[in-house]
């Protein structure tokens, strides 16, 4: 008896076509590379083996490649994403994939960008005020208190949100007044928190948002949210409700009314 035979299965390899930034802070431009994919591979695998046959000196950032530290943040047909969690098997195998730097932030060389002023930002935003009374190590809260927030405490500062911002994205004058959706989100994480003593020591974080760190250039698009890796809901949970709260403290007419009275006192 003949037994049938399977046909054999296509090869899982094919060869891609990438156009890749290469340059520095006096300029570049995009150049071509025809590179081996195979099956399961991410474009971080593609950009390693750029480097390892044709372009070795092909600067890129990255450190786990497990999505987890935030360091191979780079735009992929111009859209912002991390380039380990980025699969080949998404795109077209006749597609061409363009990779470049984050087009907020100063190019350094090649795929690598200068972000601190992110972390220039992170210092602009006070720390969390321990309750007074309270000894470190004594604090207690429930976990309903803290789901909130606690989805905010996900954020691997890859800062795709903040490359995204069309607030910075795009108009580079407003950085020295905007703290971009990452650092506001940390307001709002803080000002949720159930332990925060920031109002007893004279820090009010919704009018802070609002007039120190440029909360009011914010008109939720919500494209950091559609970029963020961990699927945070940075504008519905965190961006939006900090709005409502400023605006509450701004407007409220008895908050007017006691401001008022309180300054005729003096």
């Amino acid at each position: 008896m003949n037994t049938p035979t399977s046909s054999p299965s296509p090869s899982s390899s094919y060869e891609a076509k990438f156009r890749v930034w290469r340059g520095d802070t006096d300029g570049g431009e995009l150049t071509d590379f025809a590179v081996e994919v195979n099956e399961g591979e991410v474009v971080l695998d593609i950009i390693h083996r750029i480097q390892a046959t044709a372009a070795p000196d092909l600067a890129v950032r990255w450190n786990c490649k497990a999505g987890k530290c935030g360091s191979c943040s780079a735009e992929i047909n111009g859209r912002p994403r991390l380039l380990c969690m980025t699969r080949m098997s998404v795109f077209p195998r006749d597609e061409t994939v363009t990779v470049t730097p984050l087009r907020a932030f100063p190019v350094i060389r090649d795929l690598v960008t200068d972000v601190s002023f992110n972390y220039a930002k992170a210092r602009e935003i006070p720390a969390f005020v321990p309750p007074p009374g309270v000894a470190a190590g004594a604090y207690r809260m429930r976990q309903i208190d803290v789901e909130r927030s606690q989805e905010f405490r996900k954020c691997i500062e890859c800062f795709l949100c903040q490359d995204t911002c069309h607030v910075v994205r795009d108009h580079e004058e407003n950085k020295p007044a905007f703290a971009g959706p990452r650092f506001l989100m940390r307001v709002a994480e803080l000002d949720m928190h159930p332990l925060d003593a920031a109002g007893e020591s004279g820090i009010d974080r919704a009018r802070s948002a609002q007039d120190e760190h440029g909360l009011g250039y914010c008109n939720i698009t919500k494209c950091c949210t559609e970029v963020c890796p961990e699927g945070i809901r940075i504008t519905d949970n965190a961006l939006i409700p900090l709005k409502e709260r400023a605006v509450d403290r701004k407007y409220d007419p008895l908050v007017w009314l006691g401001n008022k009275i309180g300054r005729r006192r003096e």
